[in-house]
């Protein structure tokens, strides 16, 4: 590693840790150059460990010692010229606003996506994050999935970046441990064809043999425990359910109209005592134990 002691965060070389939004971190400098900024050590050790490549680290400096595996780590895999860039907590709090988590980033490079097809190869349960905005609830899905073995995730174009750096952070590093991408498509011109999800997103996820459930509290829902039935009915059995994706929607307003409609069935959760609705965070970890295999 080489060791930089910087003398002020407005050191150009620590720009992308500055001045940088989460969305020109993404979208500025994709493909070639794009990068996202990984939080915490645990956050850290786990990108490295699923081969996420490391351009510099920015640390507090009395967090360094702690950090001799880590830094042996990059060495062995992307050798000794990577920078850490090594700030007092003073400057660190003055560049994120608040202390950091143990004092620690590391910009990371980002990696290109695979297909959906490519995810869901071998899966035979995934979730779909539609237009979910809030970045702890997108985090907290994403362990979720990964303590209780969901096999992908799927984001719908407008929500939010898994790789943002709070949401990897409360997702404790898993969103790199579960396969995932975006479920969208590409008009003729490269642009984004915006209106792929729910449209061709949900025919995608139906020809790769999936059986689509949106989480929604309509009349028409059957009951979480008719859907787990469901999957555990034997094969034979017409109302079987073999692969299922299960579909989540932002906060709020929920799954769109057009996404309900779609959808081969909707499952709500039942409520007691006048409560509306839970947390989208929540009512996907009570789906994923639910369903587990």
């Amino acid at each position: 590693m080489q060791f930089v002691m910087l003398q002020t965060v407005d050191d150009p070389r620590v720009e992308a840790y500055v001045s940088l939004t989460e969305m020109q971190l993404r979208n500025r400098l994709e493909p070639a150059k794009g990068m996202f900024i990984a939080e915490s050590p645990k956050v850290i050790d786990r990108a490295l460990a699923a081969g996420r490549e490391p351009l510099s680290l920015l640390v507090e400096e009395q967090w360094l010692e702690g950090m001799n595996d880590t830094f042996a780590f990059i060495d062995a895999h992307w050798g000794n010229e990577i920078p850490v860039y090594v700030a007092s907590a003073e400057q660190l709090k003055r560049l994120t606003g608040y202390r950091l988590h143990r004092g620690a980033l590391c910009a990371m490079r980002r990696w290109p996506l695979p297909s959906v097809a490519e995810v869901c190869a071998n899966a035979t349960r995934v979730a779909v994050m539609e237009n979910i905005v809030d970045h702890t609830n997108v985090g907290a899905l994403m362990r979720s999935a990964a303590a209780l073995d969901v096999d992908a995730v799927l984001v719908t174009p407008s929500c939010g970046d898994p790789l943002y750096r709070r949401a990897a952070r409360v997702s404790m590093g898993t969103v790199f441990q579960v396969p995932w991408t975006r479920i969208t498509g590409f008009n003729e011109d490269g642009t984004e064809d915006k209106h792929y999800w729910p449209f061709k997103g949900i025919d995608e996820l139906k020809s790769l043999g999936f059986t689509t459930v949106a989480m929604a509290l309509e009349d028409r829902s059957i009951s979480l425990e008719e859907l787990t039935r469901r999957l555990n009915t034997s094969e034979t059995d017409p109302l079987h359910i073999a692969k299922l994706a299960l579909i989540f929607g932002t906060e709020g307003d929920g799954l769109s109209h057009h996404t309900i409609a779609r959808a081969d069935l909707t499952v709500k959760i039942p409520m007691s005592h006048g409560v509306d609705s839970l947390n989208v965070a929540a009512s996907s970890a009570v789906a994923f134990y639910a369903t587990r295999h």
